[in-house]
């Protein structure tokens, strides 16, 4: 849906949630603060807000508004940081670094195993920042007899991953920037262009040669911008995310001595 309609329907949504349990007798924190928890889980949705900015507008939407009509009289002044706990608990302050929840779509990484074999199939295959876990569906298609993982930090996001992924793949709530890939197969990254020198760094200082990084959407580059040289690059259907998969080794570590042109 096109934006502000997703922002517009979670407030009408919340609104609604608050006029039926007024009409059935709740307590007025229960009218004021059930929407508003509500509507902040909702602002968590890639499909409703894509960007930190849009997720505090559609969060702060409700509370606002019965602010600005007069209908929080009487609420204690902490109850309207419910909202923004839910955030945090979503988002903790040392992952903002980090890519926001985004799932790898449907079918992104079907074609990985013919470019990116495994040299033991029950090999180690972690997906770094799982989000909610729909690369790992996708990962234990690609290889269905890999040891299959998942790390992520938030622990909202860890729930829901664990929860999803249950008997598919071990999912552990984790820094990935402190967790090994020494024995890793191959690490999925869906990160942000800013965090992939740090990825790349990580991958040639711990991962054997031989093994696999694959890199939704964003090339790997090196702090000095150069473009390492990828070993494939898989085209999806028209609109979705490029998939870049890259070697580890001494010869394919090694960032281009010039940037690629556009």
């Amino acid at each position: 849906m096109t934006w502000p309609v997703p922002a517009l329907l979670t407030w009408g949504a919340a609104w609604a949630l608050s006029v039926m349990l007024k009409a059935a007798g709740a307590p007025l924190w229960a009218v004021l603060a059930l929407p508003a928890a509500a509507a902040a889980c909702a602002a968590l949705l890639p499909f409703v807000a894509a960007t930190p900015w849009r997720r505090v507008f559609v969060a702060a939407g409700f509370p606002l508004s019965v602010v600005a009509l007069g209908q929080g009289a009487g609420l204690p002044g902490w109850l309207w940081l419910l909202p923004l706990a839910v955030l945090l608990l979503a988002y903790p302050l040392n992952a903002w670094r980090d890519a926001p929840v985004f799932p790898t779509p449907q079918g992104a990484l079907q074609w990985l195993p013919v470019h990116a074999p495994l040299s033991d199939p029950a090999g180690r295959v972690l997906d770094a920042g799982c989000g909610l876990g729909d690369a790992l569906h996708e990962l234990r298609a690609a290889y269905p007899q890999a040891r299959l993982e998942g790390v992520e930090w938030s622990w909202l996001w860890w729930a829901v991953a664990a929860w999803r992924c249950r008997g598919l793949a071990r999912v552990r709530r984790g820094d990935m920037w402190a967790d090994s890939w020494a024995d890793c197969a191959l690490v999925y990254l869906f990160q942000r262009p800013e965090s992939m020198p740090r990825a790349m760094a990580k991958a040639a200082a711990e991962m054997r040669p031989g093994s696999w990084l694959v890199s939704l959407e964003f090339e790997a580059r090196d702090d000095a911008g150069q473009r390492w040289t990828p070993h494939a690059r898989l085209e999806g259907a028209a609109g979705s995310r490029p998939v870049w998969i890259y070697r580890m080794g001494p010869a394919a570590g090694a960032p281009r001595q010039q940037p690629a042109a556009h």
